[in-house]
């Protein structure tokens, strides 16, 4: 029983600064933390950051293709 919690424990990988998180959002197929989902609302669009945030949610748009 503890193995099944920690499985439960372990978290996603953000797709925007990589780490692995146990709470945030899903876009698609893509899961984006809660830091991250903060930092992107609070972020100006003449701010450096903005870009790297557009690039980095260009992936989530981007279907996953499985053969």
């Amino acid at each position: 029983m503890s193995s099944l919690i920690t499985e439960r424990n372990i978290g996603e990988t953000c797709v925007i600064c990589e780490e692995e998180k146990h709470r945030g959002i899903h876009l698609y197929t893509k899961f984006i933390c809660i830091d991250c989902e903060k930092d992107m609302i609070q972020t100006e669009t003449n701010d450096p950051k903005y870009l790297y945030y557009l690039t980095k949610l260009k992936s989530a748009t981007t279907p996953e293709i499985f053969s």
